[in-house]
């Protein structure tokens, strides 16, 4: 079984997952500016007896996890195309070493 890093830190199991679970798990992985805003927004929202501060630290939070866990997806799957294309080019030079292998 292999494991894969995600965004926040830990460990996840990544053996005989899909791939679409996989990038669910990325995407919602991440939730610690959520938590951050929140946490941030509760003082000061209780000393303006507001709840402005909530929606403002809540969403943006919230829009900076949504935009970290896009990015970390992007860079997975360009990672995994760019040893996709690895992979076929050194295939494709295997082909041709034994062709010429076979002439000569």
């Amino acid at each position: 079984m292999s494991t894969n890093p995600s965004s926040t830190g830990t460990n996840v199991e990544i053996a005989g997952v899909g791939r679409h679970d996989r990038v669910r798990t990325r995407a919602l992985g991440t939730w610690v500016f959520s938590v951050a805003g929140a946490l941030l927004a509760i003082p000061v929202g209780i000393k303006r007896k507001s709840l402005a501060p909530l929606v403002f630290f809540g969403t943006t939070g919230t829009m900076l996890d949504i935009i970290m866990g896009i990015t970390a997806c992007e860079r997975e799957h360009a990672e995994r195309q760019m040893k996709l294309l690895e992979e076929a080019q050194s295939a494709a030079t295997e082909i041709s070493l034994d062709e010429t292998h076979t002439d000569s």
